[in-house]
């Protein structure tokens, strides 16, 4: 589209609404209000039927945040369009266009659930009023040309521009405009960076560290998962569109409900609380059948009954309902949090403080539990409570209360593709706080049969295994399955991972040739 067919009016409108949104979003940085795209997105997520968050996790994976951002972005960007060309129609449904845009995104930063943990909604919406204003005006002077005396339709060429019009100083103009919006966005960016700085804090010495991992536990084999996943490619499914910015020396964690004694706790109190580290695998209830949703990990931190031991637990209660600086509300049950399992409040993963985003300062890890009733993010307060007297952020959307981690196993090699003769068949199985007790594999309509298990670390963490598979030309089918210690293998019924978690067996289609 060349500049003489360019259609002004929508060039306009875009033009003045990235300018209005992009000073909205640097007042609120500099002045540490809310983001209101941040939370525009933020209302879009709580607004999306569960079906289609699955969808997206499933086909984006870790990549669902951005996409839902670049998605509600190019919507945004399309009615600002619309706005310019009502504009120069009628320039009152232009305007009234960007207030009704405007206040759907007040709405949002009013109903705001994250943020970076202090961002004030207030202060948000302050700041969108006045890039609200900016982009009003901008959009008046823009197509303040465009505009001819009762003119019934809306000039987009050059031949139908008002007398006076010159559509290459309007491009420039409006490109100017434009530039100074996203300018504007990109300092915001850099303003709430700065404003946050990375925390550096020293670990202290635990009172129990993690058992030497077995001889024979990690097998070195290119393409099957390593037994300890890096802190880089460990999974990260939350409903954080901007990761939460926790200062230490702020930071405070609240312990109250059923509980004789409400505990506030610093980040040093938990620092100087007895540590423990453990080895732990924990799994995203969005994970797949053969999905990568999951890791495992070597964590630091607080044993979480004794935390609740200090506030005294009420003998009514049955759960434990936790809150993260994103808004998010997990339920767990709290006999998962006391019976002795090494649940913790964690406050570093594979023996560095933890990332924001995988949670710094603290967050829960819990064997044995799917993370959305478990892995709470940027932990801010423990309510000692009762299922039946709240109902947490997934389970209002229709996920099970409890959601115990179901046995399952994954395929890591062959790929799709391979070569006749002897074939490693490789992959990791497990079945938290249970523990795996064997795998099989079969090739297509064969009898299963027994692969090779990698040594135990413990009943909290995944097992490696092998198998070795003479093959032979052709397309096959190669399936697993895994058994817990209690002998019950994971079960062959395929279902989604709503709302307790996938089943089904991991099957992959090899060609041999």
């Amino acid at each position: 589209m060349t500049s003489r067919t360019l259609p002004s009016g929508p060039v306009a409108g875009i033009a003045a609404g990235v300018l209005g949104l992009g000073i909205a979003e640097l007042i609120a940085a500099l002045a540490g209000g809310a983001s209101p795209l941040l939370a525009l997105g933020d209302r879009v997520i709580d607004l999306t039927p569960r079906w289609l968050k699955e969808a997206a996790v499933a086909t984006f994976g870790t990549a669902d945040k951005p996409i839902l951002l670049a998605c509600v972005a190019l919507v945004t960007l399309a009615l600002l369009g619309v706005a310019g060309a009502l504009a120069v129609r009628r320039l009152a449904l232009g305007v009234g266009m960007l207030l009704v845009l405007g206040a759907v995104d007040i709405a949002a930063l009013l109903a705001e659930r994250s943020g970076n943990g202090t961002a004030s909604p207030t202060t948000g919406t302050v700041a969108l009023v006045v890039g609200l204003a900016i982009g009003i005006t901008s959009l008046v002077i823009l197509t303040r040309r465009l505009r001819k005396q009762d003119a019934p339709t809306v000039a987009t060429t050059e031949a139908e521009a008002p007398d006076g019009f010159d559509r290459r100083r309007f491009l420039v103009a409006a490109s100017a405009v434009t530039a100074a919006g996203v300018a504007s966005g990109v300092g915001a960016k850099v303003v709430t960076a700065r404003r946050h700085p990375a925390t550096k804090v020293a670990i202290p010495a635990t009172v129990s560290p993690a058992a030497p991992l077995p001889a024979g536990a990690e097998l070195r084999i290119d393409g099957l998962t390593p037994h300890l996943t890096p802190v880089d490619d460990f999974y990260r499914i939350d409903i954080a569109l901007l990761t939460p910015r926790l200062d230490v020396a702020d930071y405070r964690l609240k312990i109250h409900g059923l509980v004789e004694n409400p505990v506030e706790l610093t980040y040093q109190d938990l620092l100087a609380m007895p540590l423990y580290e453990r080895r732990v695998t924990i799994c995203c209830v969005s994970n797949e059948v053969g999905g990568d949703l999951i890791g495992n990990a070597t964590w630091t931190g607080v044993r979480i009954r004794d935390v609740l031991k200090r506030a005294g637990l009420d003998p009514d209660a049955d759960a434990v309902k936790s809150t993260g600086a994103d808004g998010i509300t997990i339920g767990t049950p709290l006999e998962a949090l006391t019976d002795g399992r090494d649940s913790l409040l964690a406050i570093a993963q594979n023996g560095e403080p933890l990332t924001r985003e995988h949670g710094f300062p603290v967050r829960m890890v819990v064997p044995g539990l799917y993370g959305y009733v478990s892995a709470t993010k940027w932990l801010t307060e423990l309510e000692v409570t009762r299922f039946a007297d709240f109902r947490a952020y997934w389970t209002d959307r229709g996920w099970s209360a409890e959601g115990p981690i179901k046995t399952a196993c994954r395929i890591d090699i062959p790929g799709q593709e391979t070569m006749p003769g002897t074939v490693t068949v490789a992959g990791v199985a497990w079945a938290q706080h249970r523990g795996v007790s064997k795998v099989e594999v079969r090739i297509d309509d064969g009898p299963w049969q027994p692969a090779d298990l990698a040594a135990e670390d413990s009943i909290d963490t995944w097992r490696q295994w092998t198998y070795r598979w003479d093959a032979t030309e052709g397309e096959h089918q190669v399936q697993a399955r895994a058994f817990d210690r209690s002998g019950q293998p994971q079960t062959d019924d395929e279902a989604p991972p709503a709302p307790d978690g996938a089943t089904g067996y991991p099957t992959r289609t090899v060609t041999v040739g």
